[in-house]
């Protein structure tokens, strides 16, 4: 659960860090599972330009491991406490820097695309991520504009050529504004970490040119009440299923990559 301070930082900040939210050995398997997972052709796992996996969406749904993820109290909790309310699962990923081919996510906020494309009335939903590799400073870590979120939702354009990935995104003159204010952040950690930010905080990460690839899975976790109301996007990428999640117990996890462990 997150403290007081915690809370009053998160309203100041836009985002929260904890780097050792989960164990190795529960990270490890789930680590394991995305690379299996990106082996796979699916409608859900689109690829940069070059075929270098970017993003697996709704792995929770077809993935034991990462459906008890989706419910993990580590995760849901801390989200609770932020909205005061119940939340269901809006999207869920998991983001890839292949070694030296992952791309750029360009500069956005992601409530603008829930908005724009989903019908999401307010920035009560937010991304909380698991590190699955070491986040470095080299190998395309997600940079973060501090308290850019105070700022609501800015005007974007819609870039669907610079990646293989359409997404709303926010012009120079913008973004070096909000950072001549805010500045730049960048965590980076070991496998395990936790990352949570605000759905309007203003992030993008460069390109990947190391041999170090980056995973992070993303579940976009949503208040119940702030449920999409115009969908425009396939079901697995915008979900449609609003009932409350109800957590699993805290050692989950933990038994899965036993149990794991033990049938290899």
């Amino acid at each position: 659960m997150l403290s007081e301070d915690d809370v009053a930082r998160f309203h100041r900040e836009g985002f929260l860090f904890f780097p050792d939210v989960f164990t190795p050995a529960e990270v490890a398997v789930l680590a394991e599972e995305a690379v299996g997972i990106f082996d796979h052709e699916r409608k859900e796992i689109w690829r940069e330009k070059s075929g270098a996996p970017r993003t697996a969406f709704a792995a929770h749904t077809y993935n034991e491991a990462f459906g008890l993820l989706g419910r993990h109290p580590r995760l849901i909790r801390p989200v609770e406490q932020v909205f005061g309310e119940p939340l269901y699962m809006h999207q869920f990923k998991i983001n890839a820097k292949a070694a030296f081919d992952g791309d750029v996510w360009q500069w956005h906020q992601d409530y603008g695309t829930w908005l724009r494309d989903d019908g999401m009335p307010e920035p009560r939903a937010m991304n909380i991520s698991v590190f699955l590799d070491e986040v470095m400073p080299i190998n395309g870590p997600l940079m973060l504009i501090p308290r850019s979120h105070r700022h609501g939702t800015l005007a974007a354009g819609h870039d669907l050529e610079t990646t293989s990935y359409p997404l709303w995104t926010l012009d120079k003159a913008t973004v070096t504004r909000l950072v001549e204010e805010g500045g730049i952040v960048a965590p980076t950690g070991k496998p395990g970490g936790v990352l949570m930010f605000h759905g309007n905080l203003v992030h993008g990460s460069a390109g990947n040119i190391t041999p170090y690839p980056r995973k992070i899975v993303y579940l976009t976790l949503n208040a119940v009440s702030n449920f999409i109301r115009t969908p425009t996007r396939p079901e697995w990428i915008a979900h449609r299923d609003f009932a409350p999640i109800v957590p699993v117990p805290d050692d989950a996890l933990a038994r899965y990559a036993r149990m794991r462990r033990a049938a290899a």
